[in-house]
């Protein structure tokens, strides 16, 4: 029996906004995000296999495996892909007793440390998600009325408040900044065997990157909402996946108002976001770009859930068996960097993990609570949605390559990857690499060992076949993808890892027929040393999307 629809609460946006940037017409879409997978609550929340799976396109899929993005986002159904679980146990909640200082690196390269451990408490509640009986709708920051506004901005100036009014109090403004410095700059860590370093817990990096923060985001609007008695407000989000929202939100530039920030890139703040950090300096084509690479994260780039999630992180797991998906390695990382302040010792405040402002969180009424990952899976089920906004990125596909003619000349000087690899990734780099078969076959383009600084900020960017001498243009058929991270700590001051780019949407936009080789060419957007590659093969597609017209 169908649910009955649930009242919305009260949000009413404005629907006057920026306008959009007037060259790029072509792009929008309007592509309505209607067509997203639904699932549905159980009303027995005890009975959960009643309610686990979910009809798609492609069959059932375990609503375990189903997480829908935030902020507006939708990860593409073609790519919701069940894969097999780690046998490992889960990560377990942090032990509060061994939260110790969390340390970040100073763009000099200076060691700092700092205590930004939350609160503690001797009494945890298991977290049951409170029935819902009105649905919040978080609204895009771009069409916000004078009301709204001015409500957002009271439930910050009182979080403030609450910080000097008792600076213990989990609810203020730095203690939540202080839950994610802690899980996200290496405060939490697990005895382990003699002999062993300790595990250091790590939220980002891995699968729970978009479960922690979607939990952490939920207790935070709670919060705001208790604080100025509105049990139905809802935090909204930045729609910076909307051309029409590529901007820093003219509230936040107010210097009277609680939701200034003064660690700001100033150079940023009027300017559109560069979700590819390519330095591109024309805001018609850093739209284009961005729509480009909000496809590629969200739908053509990955082959399965893993390539979206992130690899799995399981108890005892170190940074070789992890590694993020494509939007924490992408657009996520961009905006972290786009938005802290470079004159800052660490590119304060969102250049840094620590300064951003099962798990453990403290709830509106200042308990500990104990949360789990499979309940937060659905955003309906926690009590809220999203304003409905158009994805014009969701049907947008880069041009068809149209000339090889310089694509065939570069593969005459370029060396094979074989030769070059291991390298240092200081400069741009074209090597050719080996198809599996000729012709537009499923393949994955997989570099390996990526082995970076956790201190450093550092991006590269993947082409294959690519004709244009400009590399900051991204809305060509050749982008394939990117890997990107935001400094962080970890148990060590190096990860490694890999990553696997989807080549199959690729192909179909440019001639290779007749190849069994491709020019791969890495752009590092960073500056100096930090990154050292393993090495480029391709292999066949492990996880075929099978479509509707397939056998079996």
């Amino acid at each position: 029996m169908a649910a009955r629809p649930l009242p919305l609460a009260s949000a009413t946006p404005s629907s006057q906004s920026r306008p959009v940037f007037a060259r790029p017409s072509y792009f929008i879409t309007h592509a309505k995000r209607s067509n997203r997978l639904r699932v549905t609550c159980s009303d027995a929340r005890n009975e959960k296999e009643a309610s686990r799976n979910v009809e798609t396109p492609l069959g059932k899929v375990d609503r375990r495996n189903l997480l829908l993005g935030l902020g507006g986002g939708l990860y593409g159904a073609a790519n919701l892909i069940s894969a097999p679980g780690a046998s490992a146990d889960p990560v377990s909640p942090p032990q509060l007793d061994k939260c110790g200082l969390s340390s970040y690196n100073t763009n000099k390269g200076v060691k700092m440390e700092i205590p930004c451990c939350p609160p503690t408490s001797e009494t945890i509640i298991d977290y049951k998600l409170p029935p819902v009986t009105k649905m919040k709708i978080r609204p895009a920051a771009q069409n916000l009325t004078p009301e709204y506004i001015y409500k957002y901005n009271k439930a910050i100036e009182c979080m403030k408040q609450l910080q000097k009014d008792n600076p213990n109090d989990p609810r203020g403004f730095m203690q939540q900044a202080n839950i994610h410095c802690a899980y996200c700059n290496g405060a939490y860590t697990y005895d382990t065997q003699p002999g062993q370093d300790p595990f250091t817990l790590q939220v980002h990096n891995s699968w729970l990157f978009f479960p922690f923060h979607r939990w952490y985001l939920y207790f935070y609007e709670r919060i705001l909402g208790e604080l100025i008695g509105d049990p139905n407000f809802a935090l909204p989000f930045w729609n910076w996946d909307n051309p029409k929202g590529m901007y820093i939100p003219e509230y936040f530039l107010d210097c009277r108002s609680a939701l200034h920030d003064c660690k700001r890139n100033p150079d940023n703040l009027k300017a559109v976001v560069d979700l590819g950090f390519t330095g591109n300096k024309n805001p018609d084509q850093v739209v284009t770009n961005n729509l480009s690479i909000m496809y590629n994260e969200m739908v053509a780039g990955n082959a399965d859930a893993y390539g979206f999630m992130g690899k799995p992180y399981c108890q005892g797991s170190s940074g070789k068996d992890t590694g993020p998906g494509s939007i924490e390695r992408g657009s996520h990382t961009a905006v972290h960097v786009f938005v802290g302040d470079p004159r800052e010792p660490s590119g304060e405040d969102l250049g840094n993990f620590y300064s951003a402002a099962s798990f453990l969180f403290y709830n509106e009424k200042a308990e500990l609570v104990r949360v789990k990952v499979e309940d937060c899976l659905d955003n309906r089920c926690m009590g809220y949605d999203f304003e409905q906004c158009d994805l014009p990125w969701l049907d947008y596909r880069p041009p068809a390559q149209t000339a090889t003619a310089k694509v065939i000349r570069s593969r005459k000087t370029a060396p094979n990857a074989e030769t070059v690899f291991p390298l240092n990734l200081d400069k741009i780099v074209r090597v050719l690499v080996p198809k599996t078969k000729k012709g537009k076959a499923d393949e994955l383009l997989v570099i390996e060992n990526i082995t970076v600084d956790t201190t450093k900020f550092l991006k590269f960017d993947v082409f294959v076949n690519d004709e244009d001498d400009d590399l900051t243009e991204l809305d060509k058929a050749a982008y394939a993808g990117t890997y990107a991270q935001v400094p962080h700590k970890s148990g060590q001051k190096t990860n490694t890892t890999s990553i696997s780019l989807k080549l199959t949407n690729l192909y179909n936009r440019m001639d290779v027929e007749d190849d069994d080789t491709v020019l791969v060419t890495l752009v590092p957007r960073h500056k100096g040393e930090g990154v050292t590659i393993g090495g480029i093969k391709i292999i066949e597609n492990p996880t075929p999307v099978k479509t509707a017209n397939s056998s079996g």
